[in-house]
């Protein structure tokens, strides 16, 4: 298994690259979506309604050019870039509502897709959601009170609608005219999905992107008045069995899974270990479940984090593991202290486990 790091566009800095290294990183997830520049927004019900920022590149899709700058950037510093992710909403705003530019952005996907393949990018990650993330509280929660997000839905009003010009909580067209988006049922939303998946994982293949759907978070049966597409674990086997294909893949979120009602992390990762489906993981912890959990440090929530990297090196897994994100801490630099605790566990669990837990026969040659 790989150790690896997910950086926000404006984070991949000589220091961001040098620290990545300092702390035993090898692969990069890369955010080319800046999200409030960077910043970590209140994703609660209150004033700000521009949820995660606003993004207008409509006509401004990624370039050849500037990706494969980046990758050598990022190259220069002994680092390989493993996987994007998400998709710009502004790219896909209609794919995702069903809107009358669906057509034109999906072509405009499909070129996307075929340029990462270009540029030696192996997996795209997305979230197939109207929503995306949202309900999240941030304050001093964690431990010696660390700044960790609480997801609790006593506090928070699910079903306020997103207003027009919002899809995955950012503003793709501020200037929208009044009015809500929208309810999106189940069935409409996995029509929907079916459709891009249909289009999608042929040019994935023909390119040699593996395209890794992450889970719902929070992992609500409704959030905005939208459907929710994978917010229990079974429902990815759904998601493989709807488009059987050789670049259909998990973004697989430890956290996420953990938060699900019911879902036990150990089983997915045996299930969609074995059919080789997992692209890269999400290393997170969490204490309880929807309708209330709170993200914790990795070595103090509900997952034995240990066994899970040892339930993945079972199953023959040897991609990339990243933080995603996790409390920080009461410092110059809370973000990078907080990183540098997990990075530093992680890489401590997999040593461990390489170690001391050799392969096991039972797994197949194909997939270790």
């Amino acid at each position: 298994m790989k150790l690896g790091l997910g950086l926000y566009r404006s984070l991949l800095t000589t220091e961001n690259f040098q620290f990545a290294k300092q702390a035993g990183v090898s692969h990069l997830v890369v955010h080319l979506v800046n999200y409030f520049a960077g910043a970590s927004p209140n994703l609660t019900s209150g004033p700000n309604r521009l949820g995660w920022g606003v993004t207008q590149n409509q006509d401004k899709p990624w370039e050849y050019d500037d990706l494969l700058a980046i990758k050598h950037e990022i190259e220069s510093h002994g680092l390989t870039w493993e996987a994007i992710e998400n998709f710009d909403p502004s790219h896909w705003h209609d794919i995702l509502l069903d809107g009358p530019k669906k057509a034109a952005q999906m072509e405009q996907i499909k070129r996307t897709i075929q340029m990462i393949g270009r540029v030696g990018i192996p997996i795209m990650g997305y979230n197939f959601s109207i929503a995306g993330v949202w309900g999240w509280t941030k304050g001093p929660f964690g431990r010696g009170g660390a700044k960790a997000l609480v997801y609790d839905e006593s506090a928070v009003d699910i079903t306020v609608p997103m207003p027009n010009g919002m899809v995955w909580n950012m503003v793709y067209d501020p200037t929208a005219p009044e009015g809500i988006v929208a309810p999106v049922s189940s069935d409409e939303l996995w029509e929907r999905f079916a459709w891009f998946l249909q289009e999608i994982l042929p040019v994935a293949e023909e390119n040699g992107v593996r395209m890794a759907l992450h889970p719902d978070d929070p992992p609500t049966e409704v959030l905005r008045r939208t459907a929710r597409l994978v917010n229990r674990a079974e429902k990815y086997q759904r998601m493989l069995d709807l488009v059987p294909s050789s670049a259909s893949a998990l973004e697989f979120c430890l956290g996420s899974i953990a938060e699900m009602p019911d879902a036990d992390v150990y089983d997915a990762i045996e299930r969609y270990g074995r059919q080789g489906k997992i692209g890269y993981v999400h290393f997170r912890n969490v204490r309880g479940k929807v309708p209330h959990y709170q993200e914790v440090f990795v070595d103090e929530g509900d997952i034995d984090m240990i066994r899970a990297v040892q339930a993945l090196r079972d199953v023959g897994y040897d991609g990339v593991l990243i933080p995603d994100h996790t409390p920080e801490m009461s410092c110059n630099a809370p973000w990078h202290a907080g990183m540098a605790y997990a990075l530093g566990y992680i890489r401590a669990a997999m040593q461990a486990v390489e170690r001391f837990a050799p392969v096991p026969a039972s797994v197949p040659a194909g997939v270790r």
